[in-house]
């Protein structure tokens, strides 16, 4: 065991590191079917209005509004991609389904509900002005308008948007390519059998899922040797195609914690110690060709609270989101939580609603090897260093991992 030369880190200052050395990647084309959850690289623009022609909101007749109060033939039918051929008469109906064409002529529509039907005729009450029940061109989008801004992610509404405006493609920021790896002589496969000193690899699965979820395309580099040139060769090798490399143990002072060494040798290494629980070994570096690396933990809380405060932020940078933190919601603690030290920490807590509010209540024992302290927690609470603690009720922001049902 050798001492640290790495100076500790405020959490804050590291985090705002990271994001400070962090670019952001290319523009790529890409189907409308892999838009979901990208974000735009340029503005979109409508090219034509929506609707393009007046549509009908009902079923019903659609009708001159100074027919009105009488008895009307009908004439025919405009349905949803078979509108009615022709000017409507005066003194004339048109059956119209929703989303047909309102007739040329025609001015207003009945519903279904409102007429007296009869053979090849219909008694439409008065009181039906002009505009009634139809949506005009151009109600839901004018030519020129900015349907979704640079910057902003594409979800459901987004890519329908753009389809009925005709985008088959879109042109959004390129997703982060991540090489994954654990290291550790003393880790197994799952569904492997353990030897004597032997742990399950389970912090690359969990990396995995965390990775995904964030907008990384991940490949699993597997367990890397503890021995310094069949490591190297593995980094290097990856790094060829990936953008950022994500590691997870290797990184304390023992004499087979080889990752930081080598990451100094690839590149610079900004950070090798933070002053946060858990998570103090936690590495950052930057390497040629805008490529990232980061150190991860052993220990699986320390893993994934280190990936939340410093990785996940910078992957969502790079992937073009203007807010790439987690969401901030005031809490009310029911509990007090004790602070760790010198170091700040971060809880794992669930969420309740009470009174209007939501309240954070501890997963139990914040161990960072046990991750059943992670496993349903909602949010995740920030004790600063110091022996006071947070006296129960005190309410705080809390970064939101995910809402309670």
């Amino acid at each position: 065991m050798r001492a640290s030369t790495y100076p500790l880190v405020d959490a804050a200052e590291a985090a705002a590191l990271v994001l400070d050395r962090t670019p952001v990647l290319p523009a790529e084309d890409v189907m409308l079917a892999d838009c979901p959850g990208r974000v735009l690289a340029e503005d979109l623009i409508a090219p034509a209005q929506l609707p393009p022609f007046p549509a009908s909101a009902v079923d019903g007749y659609a009708i001159r509004s100074e027919d009105g109060g009488g008895r009307l033939r009908v004439v025919g039918e405009s349905a949803a991609g078979r509108p009615l051929a022709g000017e409507l008469p005066p003194g004339a109906a048109a059956r119209i389904l929703t989303g047909g064409v309102l007739p040329q002529g025609a001015d207003t529509v009945v519903m279904v509900e409102d007429v007296e039907q009869a053979d090849g005729w219909v008694l439409v009450p008065v009181g039906f002005p002009a505009g009634r029940n139809f949506h005009r061109p151009g109600d839901d989008l004018r030519q020129g308008e900015l349907v979704v801004g640079r910057g902003e992610p594409l979800g459901p509404a987004e890519v329908g948007l753009a389809a009925a405006l005709g985008f088959p493609r879109l042109r959004v920021l390129r997703r982060p390519r991540v090489a994954l790896m654990s290291t550790g002589d003393e880790l197994v496969e799952v569904g492997r059998t353990s030897g004597p000193g032997q742990v399950v690899d389970s912090n690359r699965w969990a990396l995995l899922a965390a990775l995904r979820e964030a907008g990384a395309i991940v490949t699993l580099l597997g367990v890397a040797p503890d021995q310094p040139e069949p490591l190297r060769e593995l980094v290097v090798g990856a790094l060829r195609d990936h953008d950022v490399l994500v590691t997870s143990g290797g990184v304390s002072v023992g004499t087979h914690d080889l990752v930081k060494p080598l990451l100094e040798s690839l590149g610079e290494v900004h950070i090798g110690r933070v002053r946060l629980k858990p998570g103090k070994p936690f590495t950052f570096a930057t390497l040629p060709s805008g490529r990232l690396a980061f150190g991860l933990p052993g220990f699986p809380v320390s893993s994934l609270v280190t990936f939340e405060v410093f990785v996940r932020p910078a992957l969502r940078k790079m992937q073009g989101f203007r807010r790439p933190q987690r969401p901030r919601l005031p809490v009310r603690l029911g509990y007090e939580a004790r602070a760790a030290g010198d170091r700040t920490e971060y809880q794992r807590v669930s969420l309740t609603m009470e009174g209007g509010g939501l309240v954070a209540l501890s997963t139990g024992s914040q161990s960072s090897s046990r991750l059943m302290s992670l496993a349903g927690a909602h949010a995740l609470v920030r004790v600063p260093p110091g022996n006071t603690g947070i006296a129960t009720g005190t309410v705080v922001d809390a970064i939101i991992l995910s809402l309670p049902a």
